[in-house]
Parts: structure tokens; C-alpha cells; sequence
């Protein structure tokens, strides 16, 4: 994440929005007005560098509607009335910019001198010193955002960024692929992958299409493609039973991944949600073929097409899901059933399995390489990055 002083004194040539597993709202600019409500005392210039160089000490993220209001009046303060010209669509993060400093129209800078020392001022007199214990308590911090375990024959890959709704970041795709090639090799009967806290996966974190390469975005659509290519290649290949223990909601790619498990179980809290049509996408994880084939075409349209949510028990009568389990009692009867499973004769549990997915195997790499060529096109396409601005725009949940 780029620091306070990159997105407040404009030293970097991009700025990442931050790690989000939940829609942005920084694109929602009417929802954040740019003057504040009271008659702000005169500032001096003394007083403005004084506020920069606090907003760099902060150690707490304030939010990206704030970084871009405070972006806003920094660079109105400085510079005066935004005469840049508009980046383009694909361009979201300097285009979030570049309207929030326009949005100022001809603010004087002494104006906005003030309403600067003044946020920075309200910002910092609301804060609390953080905790010391806090890091520790964090789970982002506390085995990093992928948490790999081996117990009972048995090995976990957890999702743990249960602040961010544990969405994958561009750097966690990587990490789960190596975590599935070790556990291919290791001495597991089992892989699971589960959630940590209240979500499964809110899926893909925003931030990974926010970061746009010297190549621009046919780049950054081409490394996309070819990273998602991977990733679910690894999933195909994958020589031992998958197990999802599905603990709470369920967004986009880890939906889509679900039809290359052996198992999947799920809380009767979990929901199962592909929101590619509001988003102008295409199908991934070759749900394209797997879920026509486990609920039948119209089924699976609503869900890949029309972004129907579905419910545990839904996505159960529908195929996608093996058995849901109350709330209350899903982790003890979960795991209670696959350490069960361990004992079986581990060479004859993966005989069984390649038997009935070696069929399949070739028709997956297929499928997953026409989905993924579609999307790199779809990314790149004006629908989509119109639908993308829309959705970042909402305030809805996931």
C-alpha cells in the first residue's frame, strides 16, 4: 500500500486504493462533500505543513474517501484549480483523482488551505493512540493472509483476511498455488481450503485491477489472464480430493472454483454469488461447463449471467453445494466427518479420484483457456470498465 505521503503530497506516479475485500466508495464523490460544514479558522502556511507532516506520522488508514478528499484539497491548496486532462476510463485510480480535484472547481487556495488543516485537525483529535497489543490481535498479521496447516492427515489452506472479507490479492493467488503444489506432495489424504471470520471469500480484492503496468491495461489484462489461467490450472491438476468447507458467504472466483472440488460443504449462512453480468464480466474457474452440468443450463444462467445469489440450501438442491450444515454445529460436524474420511486407504481414495476426473481433465484446460481469453477481453472492453465505475460507485453490500 503506497503511504500517506504518496497519496497526500502526490510523490508517486499511481496510487493504490488500498486493500478492500468490500466495494470501493471512493468513486462516490457526492456522498462525500468537499467543503467541511463549519467556518474553518484561518490557516497559515506554517499550519498547512504542519498538517502534511502529520497526515504522514498517521498509522492507521483513514479510508479512501478521505485520502481522496485530502488529495483534493492538498493539490487545490498547492496548485489551484484542477487543469489536468481527464484520464481515461481504464485509468480508475487517476480518474478518481482527477474528480475529486476537479470537483473543487475554483476553490482559492487559501480556502482550501483551511478545510485541509481543518480535516486533518477533526481526523486527528477523533483518532486513538493505537493499541499495543493490537497488531498481535490482527489476523492479517498474525500467519499473513494465507494460513497453511497439516494435521491429521489433513492439510488447511485458509483465506485470512477476515477484515477485508478475505479477498485474494493478486499476491495470494500466488501463494495458493504453491500451497497446493506442496500439498499435492505432501503426506495429506485431504486438502480443504475454508474461510477465516464471518466470510469464505468476498473474491477478487479491487486493488488487483487498480494497479495499471507501463504497458497500460492490454498489459495488465494480458498478466491477468495468464495468472488466472494458472491458478485454475492448478485447481484442475490438483491429484487429491478438494474439500471447500464453506463457512459464510461465497463471491465471484471462489464461487466459480467450487465445480472442480470433490466436496463441498457449507454453513446454512453461506450465500453463493457470481455478479458477472452487473459487472460486464464473462465466466472463470470453467464454471462455464462445470455448473450447466451440475444444475442444468437455465440454473446455471441465472447464477453466471444474471448474478442470481443463491442461498446454502439453494446451491445444495442445485448441486453445487454436497451437504449444509446448521451454523452452530458446522465446524464440529465438518471435521468430525473428513478426519473419518483419513482413515480410508489413502492409495485407493486417489485412485478413485483420478479415475473419475482423468476424463475430464483435458475438456477443463479447455474450457479454462477460453475463459480466460474471453475475460482479457472484456476487461479491456468499455462496457465492462463503465459497469466496474458504477459498481465501485455503490454502496450495496457483497
Amino acid at each position: 500500500m503506497t503511504t500517506m505521503a504518496q497519496v497526500v503530497c502526490g510523490l508517486a506516479r499511481r496510487w493504490c486504493f488500498g486493500a478492500l475485500g468490500s466495494p470501493l466508495q471512493v468513486l462516490c464523490l457526492q456522498a462525500l462533500p468537499l467543503h467541511l460544514g463549519r467556518t474553518a479558522m484561518r490557516a497559515s502556511q506554517k499550519d498547512f505543513e504542519n498538517a502534511v507532516r502529520q497526515v504522514k506520522l498517521w498509522k492507521k488508514d483513514p479510508g479512501n474517501e478521505v485520502k481522496l478528499k485530502l488529495y483534493a484539497l492538498y493539490k487545490q491548496a498547492t496548485e489551484g484549480p484542477c487543469n489536468l486532462p481527464k484520464p481515461g476510463m481504464m485509468d480508475l485510480v487517476n480518474k478518481a483523482k482527477w474528480d475529486a480535484w476537479s470537483a473543487l472547481g475554483s476553490l482559492p487556495k487559501e480556502t482550501a488551505r483551511e478545510n485541509y488543516v481543518d480535516l486533518v485537525s477533526s481526523l486527528s483529535a477523533a483518532s486513538k493512540p493505537p493499541s499495543p497489543a493490537k497488531p498481535a490481535a490482527d489476523g492479517e498479521q498474525a500467519g499473513g493472509d494465507l494460513v497453511v496447516t497439516s494435521e491429521n492427515h489433513i492439510t488447511t489452506i485458509t483465506f485470512n483476511r477476515p477484515a477485508k472479507k478475505n479477498a485474494i490479492t493478486t499476491q495470494m493467488y500466488q501463494d495458493i498455488m504453491l500451497a497446493l503444489q506442496a500439498a499435492s506432495k505432501d503426506d495429506s489424504v485431504l486438502t480443504v481450503l475454508t474461510g477465516n471470520g464471518e466470510y469464505y471469500c468476498s473474491g477478487n480484492d479491487l486493488t488487483n485491477f487498480t494497479d495499471i503496468p507501463p504497458g497500460g491495461p492490454e498489459e495488465k489484462a494480458r498478466t491477468n489472464a495468464i495468472l488466472l489461467r494458472e491458478f485454475v490450472d492448478c485447481f484442475i491438476d490438483f491429484p487429491k480430493p478438494l474439500v471447500a468447507v464453506v463457512n459464510g458467504p461465497a463471491v465471484g472466483i471462489s464461487v466459480t472454483l467450487l465445480g472442480l472440488f470433490d466436496l463441498v460443504y457449507a454453513s446454512d449462512r453461506a450465500t453463493f454469488h457470481t455478479p458477472f453480468g452487473p459487472l460486464g464480466l464473462s465466466p472463470e474457474g470453467c464454471s462455464s461447463y462445470t455448473f450447466p452440468k451440475m444444475m442444468g443450463p437455465s440454473k446455471a444462467a441465472e447464477m453466471l449471467i444474471f448474478g442470481r445469489k443463491l442461498t446454502a440450501q439453494e446451491a445444495c438442491a442445485q448441486g453445487l453445494v454436497t451437504e449444509v450444515f446448521p451454523d452452530s454445529t458446522f465446524q464440529k460436524e465438518v471435521w468430525t466427518r473428513l478426519r473419518a474420511y483419513t482413515k480410508l486407504p489413502p492409495n485407493a481414495v486417489r485412485t478413485s479420484r483420478e479415475v473419475m476426473r482423468s476424463k475430464g481433465r483435458e475438456r477443463l484446460h479447455a474450457v479454462n483457456a477460453e475463459e480466460c481469453g474471453a475475460l482479457q477481453q472484456r476487461w479491456l472492453s468499455e462496457e465492462c470498465t463503465s459497469a466496474v465505475v458504477r459498481f465501485l460507485s455503490r454502496r450495496g453490500k457483497l
